[in-house]
């Protein structure tokens, strides 16, 4: 009984084949803890605050879920707030500091806004940002390689043929865009390319800024062959605009995008992208607050950096270039 409790309760010490073992039997049976039975013995719930102010409605839904998702498992609670439109990020940590939390978990954009990472230190509120390349001062990090992603995507179309690439960029504020760059500036050196900045087109991560940056690069003279966006929202975006200009996907334009949420695969033709396990990564986030919480062990979470896999899903976005054949010049009587 007592491994079983260590197992509920993410405490450490418990061999993983036998937390395996305990979760199956969980899962089998059904089980959920008494509330009041935990509470007779001594349990107090943890409360772990998710502050979220997300550009992409699929990214935020499947980092919800995730945490939700564990927090059922660790019986702790989930208190989601949003930042308002208008509204100061003081003025939002400061609500959800009032509602009283054990811990924070913090998705992108907000996981880099100094602001609210201060705030935080200032409380000793553990926190847990979660798809950030940043270091970790003071928190524990959770994130994928962004730029070897989206090296990889580069020279994988690379590998198909295509030679004029665009690229759309996210928010200049966050640092994963940066990295997503640098990936894809990488990529192309490595199969032999130059950078050039006309194929490069400034973006947000939402599906208008998308729209905006596709019409940009296919307005060029020579438009791209092939545009690898920092996002799906942004990718699917760039179908949008291929359609409307009366292009197929994949055969005249290749557009491939970044994470791997649900608007990947219910647009047409299902996105080739970086799939990154937010779900996964937001459960890990919960799990790390809450062992070290029940353990008592929080000065520990300082300087946590967890790298998780990503990789490169293809599905029907992506083909070889399509080859024109070239014009005849009529001789001349």
């Amino acid at each position: 009984m007592m491994t079983v409790s260590r197992v509920i309760n993410a405490e450490p010490k418990v061999r993983q084949s036998t937390r395996d073992a305990v979760n199956e039997a969980i899962a089998k049976l059904n089980y959920a803890p008494n509330r009041a039975a935990r509470s007779l013995a001594g349990a107090s719930q943890i409360r772990v605050g998710l502050l979220y102010s997300n550009p992409s409605e699929a990214f935020l839904s499947a980092f919800i879920v995730g945490s939700l998702e564990e927090a059922g498992r660790l019986d702790v609670q989930i208190v989601i707030q949003k930042v308002e439109e208008g509204e100061a990020l003081g003025a939002a940590v400061e609500r959800m500091l009032a509602g009283g939390i054990d811990g924070v978990i913090l998705p992108p954009p907000i996981c880099e806004a100094a602001e609210v990472l201060d705030m935080l230190a200032k409380a000793d509120v553990p926190t847990v940002a979660v798809a950030t390349p940043m270091e970790p001062q003071g928190i524990a990090t959770i994130a994928i390689d962004d730029a070897s992603a989206a090296r990889e995507m580069t020279t994988h179309l690379a590998g198909l043929g295509h030679e004029r690439i665009g690229f759309i960029v996210g928010h200049p504020d966050l640092s994963a865009s940066a990295e997503r760059l640098a990936g894809y500036r990488q990529g192309l050196l490595d199969a032999g390319y130059r950078y050039d900045e006309a194929l490069v087109a400034q973006g947000f991560f939402t599906y208008r800024s998308g729209l905006d940056a596709a019409e940009e690069l296919l307005s060029l003279e020579n438009p791209p062959s092939a545009i690898f966006a920092s996002n799906d929202d942004m990718a699917a975006a760039a179908v949008a605009v291929a359609h409307r200009r009366g292009l197929d996907v994949p055969g005249d334009l290749t557009v491939c995008g970044f994470d791997d949420v649900a608007m990947a695969t219910t647009i047409w033709p299902e996105l080739t992208t970086i799939h990154q396990p937010i779900a996964a990564m937001s459960r890990q986030a919960v799990e790390i607050l809450v062992t070290l919480l029940r353990t008592k062990r929080i000065a520990e979470i300082g300087g946590q950096r967890v790298l998780v896999d990503y990789r490169l899903v293809r599905r029907q976005s992506d083909a070889a270039p399509r080859r024109r054949p070239a014009t005849r010049v009529p001789a001349t009587a």
